[in-house]
């Protein structure tokens, strides 16, 4: 049989399981594409091609051997730069480092005990630290929608992998929107799940209250699947998240009649959401409300989360910094943001996660009131390649507020978050919303996010010829 251009994880790992493709042939079909697209998109900085065909061939013999399989067996999975690979160079987008890791890190062991086949790493900006990827030493990463505009970030190249259809899925991190922001920019599904809902081992913390790492995906279901394997805790997390109920079937069943309360009004000061993003959310008032739920506008009356964001965000990367090999090379920025941090010490950042708890009290009283809240992802579409070229930390940041405007303040608050395809606009690029959900109810994002899908489909692909079929 044809496999789609290509699959995605439920059904590559349904067509694998099933023997109607082998995990090798879907891997190689990968491969192809990889080579065929990515010159145009840089999304990945390493291939690991042989070590790929190697773990599929295991799949492959273990299935004929007729063991148990998981539910991602045979299917690709691209690993964000920032998670520890066994036998791959942890660059954290830049080459401060020089020596390969040599242990998974914790997600990429449950990714492989579920099945998964790991092909290679993605770009992304040093340390996470803009949305726009974008690095001395990686390049530009382009949107495979429109090669003039920014994927976003951090995990941009992740995004770009999956849209293009080079993989069905690849992992990312979130610290201040960076699962959200380039699924949004790239027309995928992409949720920053609860804080501490999936492990950061062998790290304690992902820039300590803020990050947390997750799939893009092109679906609901394929994200929720993914979920479900990688979540949990071990011991030395220095988050955890309550709650035990099955992501797949969250998304598989209908979410009732919820309260639902939209606001376009941004976090961030000075920010204006772009008229496209206004009326997405809008539309998507309108579509819930058809769909039988209570939808009003609301005023979500943010507090102000610069004190505990920014002290974490500086800390964050000092630590990162701090740990590499070769400190003399990391990028100029980078080096400008640690001496722009030096105020951050122990005492003022252990103060900003304080702070972030009275953040998290007063964002989630909009909860008292409603049951999701719905806003913007971004506040402006995804502007031209370039966006880190020859600029400074402050300089930077201040072009980074459109991205984070809706997004870094549930990083804060801990909720989980997702953007939502919306369609395509004018433009040509993607369109997404943000879902935000109670402390520890990443099921009624999956279930609401699940519906909107069903009732407004999105483009699955980026406008790309299909690559070498599957057999």
């Amino acid at each position: 049989m044809t496999v789609p251009d290509p699959a995605g994880v439920a059904e590559t790992a349904r067509l694998v399981a099933g023997g109607e493709a082998s995990a090798r042939a879907v891997v190689e079909a990968a491969l192809a594409r990889i080579g065929d697209r990515d010159g145009g998109l840089n999304a990945f900085s390493v291939v690991l091609a042989d070590e790929a065909l190697a773990e599929a061939d295991a799949r492959d013999a273990k299935l004929a051997a007729g063991g148990p399989v998981g539910p991602l067996h045979g299917v690709p999975v691209a690993i964000k730069e920032e998670i520890d690979v066994a036998g791959a160079v942890t660059t954290f987008g830049g080459d401060a480092n020089s020596t390969p890791a040599a242990h998974d890190a914790e997600v990429v062991v449950r990714l492989r005990a579920a099945g998964a086949v790991v092909i290679g790493k993605t770009t992304m900006p040093e340390f996470g630290a803009f949305p726009f990827t974008e690095s001395d030493s990686r390049g530009v990463t382009r949107n495979p929608w429109d090669r003039t505009r920014t994927p976003g970030g951090s995990s941009g190249g992740t995004a770009a992998a999956v849209a293009s259809g080079m993989v069905p899925v690849g992992m990312g991190g979130d610290g201040g929107g960076s699962i959200r922001i380039p699924s949004a920019s790239c027309g995928l599904f992409g949720l920053k799940p609860q804080r501490g809902r999936v492990t950061t081992a062998p790290h304690p913390h992902l820039w300590w209250s803020l990050g947390t790492a997750g799939p893009l995906t092109r679906s609901v279901r394929d994200s929720a699947l993914v979920y479900d394997v990688i979540r949990g805790n071990v011991d030395g997390d220095l988050y955890t998240a309550g709650g035990d109920d099955s992501f797949v079937g969250a998304a598989e069943r209908a979410p009732g009649r919820l309260r639902i309360g939209w606001s376009v009004k941004p976090v961030s000061l000075g920010v204006k959401p772009d008229p496209v993003h206004v009326q997405a959310v809008e539309d998507t008032a309108r579509l819930l409300a058809a769909l039988g739920h209570d939808v009003r506008p609301i005023d979500p009356k943010y507090p102000d989360p610069t004190a505990a964001f920014v002290p974490q965000f500086f800390a964050g990367i000092r630590t990162e910094a701090a740990a590499v090999e070769h400190y003399d090379r990391l990028e100029r920025r980078t080096r400008q943001t640690c001496r722009l941090g030096s105020w951050v010490t122990p005492k003022v950042r252990d103060w900003a996660i304080g702070q972030g708890e009275k953040v998290s009290a007063k964002a989630n009283r909009v909860f008292q009131d409603v049951d999701v809240l719905l806003t913007p992802a971004i506040a402006h579409r995804p502007p031209a390649i370039g966006r880190l070229e020859g600029v400074g930390t402050v300089r930077a940041s201040l072009r980074s507020m459109p991205s984070i405007a809706y997004a870094a303040i549930w990083n804060v608050a801990g909720n989980p978050a997702a953007s939502v395809p919306c369609g395509i606009a004018a433009d040509g690029l993607p369109v997404a919303v943000q879902l935000v959900g109670r402390t520890d109810d990443e099921a009624t994002l999956f279930s609401l996010s699940a519906q909107l899908e069903e009732a407004r489909p999105w483009p699955m692909l980026a406008p790309r010829r299909c690559g070498p079929a599957l057999h």
